[in-house]
């Protein structure tokens, strides 16, 4: 049985913590107007840290990605060097097959390798995120798997590891090739991986220009040179896909993630995704509302050590909300009536929830903070006839 009553100093210190952050109480009436029109055949913004969506449309058909391929090409090698099987300045042999299906032969987005020679892990990791290298892609996924469909083959279990369920890749550059398809929402939750995961290598993505082999190359990306919020991430183009591009951007703490695909230009791509994320930033806040491991509350514990237990949540807590909504925000402990020793650390004991507009926002587990060992015999049976006549006892 679990207690279902709101602790008031809590809620007060939750909602003074929000209000503090968000400002006023005039910005309590605040408007949010409909989402933008969007000239793209899917897409899709949400908030990276909590992984709010705050617009959609068609975010879940399956279309053909172009070089965002690309993202997992180099998710991939960054997870080998996190791993500790490759290095940065490895060096990687250009083989004839990657020169001639992507290097300056093939008439594709190049970085201009030569073939035969040996370049450095990190230097083709510029060319496949900043150039677009299709000669990069390739001759980085022969280095990692031997050839590009065995790459393509560890493509496709990271991505259902990573939840990416409705993804399957067939190369490393995203030439066009019947089944490689992915979705908005499943882009978005790469981009989110790259961001998380790898913070050192996705930097790369926020640079605006690489020069090698005597070619001074722009990152195709608009955004990084017309708003100096966003720092990532790639885009890509091809008859198929029509221009697409995955944005990231991060203002006041909070941090944005949107996709577009199957828009008209190059310009266009940039243009609604400047609609999403402007949309995003103006008219939603995102709150770290508790950090893992602080307590929110004590609780009696019966046949304890100890009379008491400290909770709290078990991971860092985010809340993605419409500005100037915090004070309408309702949160709730809900703990169990009756906890026994031995209780572990990380034992759930109830939960939380918040609620806005009698929609439930955050449902997550209220946990132990600390352990609790049992209190020898006499302690927990004197425990045991006090719980019996309160009533509690099972």
């Amino acid at each position: 049985m679990r207690t279902h009553s709101v602790i008031k100093s809590f809620v007060a210190l939750f909602l003074l913590t929000l209000v503090s952050v968000s400002g006023t109480a005039q910005a309590r009436q605040a408007i949010i107007p409909a989402p933008p029109q969007v000239a793209a055949t899917a897409y899709l913004l949400i908030d990276a840290d909590t992984g709010k969506v705050i617009i959609e449309h068609n975010a879940d058909e399956q279309l053909p990605p172009a070089s965002l391929t690309k993202m997992m090409t180099s998710y991939i090698v960054s997870s080998e060097i996190e791993e500790g099987r490759l290095q940065d300045e490895d060096l990687v042999r250009i083989s004839d097959n990657a020169w001639r299906k992507g290097g300056s032969a093939s008439g594709s987005s190049t970085m201009f390798l030569n073939p035969r020679t040996e370049v450095p892990v990190i230097d083709l990791m510029r060319g496949v995120i900043i150039q677009s290298g299709n000669d990069a892609s390739i001759a980085l996924a022969e280095h990692v798997a031997g050839d590009e469909s065995a790459f393509a083959d560890v493509m496709n279990q990271q991505a259902t590891l990573l939840g990416m369920n409705h993804t399957t890749f067939k190369n490393a550059t995203g030439w066009p090739q019947e089944g490689h398809l992915t979705t908005a929402r499943d882009l978005s939750i790469l981009a989110k991986a790259l961001i998380n995961d790898f913070p050192d290598h996705y930097k790369l993505y926020s640079e605006k220009y690489y020069e090698y082999n005597g070619h001074n190359q722009a990152n195709r990306n608009k955004l990084l040179f017309r708003d100096s919020s966003v720092d990532g991430l790639k885009t890509g183009h091809t008859n198929e896909a029509g221009y697409c591009l995955v944005a990231s951007a991060k203002k006041d703490g909070m941090r944005l993630i949107s996709v577009v695909m199957g828009t008209r230009s190059m310009n266009a791509r940039a243009v609604e995704s400047q609609k999403l994320l402007s949309y995003g930033f103006r008219y939603f806040e995102t709150h770290k509302l508790y950090d893992a491991g602080n307590e929110l509350s004590k609780s009696r514990i019966w046949g304890g050590r100890q009379k008491e237990v400290s909770i709290g949540v078990k991971d860092d807590l985010f809340l993605t909300i419409p500005r100037g909504s915090a004070e309408e925000l309702d949160a709730q402990m809900h703990i169990d009536e009756v906890i026994k020793a031995p209780v572990t650390q990380g034992q759930e004991l109830g939960n939380l929830t918040v609620v806005l507009d009698d929609e439930t926002l955050v449902d997550v587990p209220l946990v132990a903070i600390e352990a609790v060992e049992q209190a020898g015999f006499f302690a927990r049976l004197w425990d045991s006839i006090k719980l019996f006549i309160l009533g509690l006892f099972s």
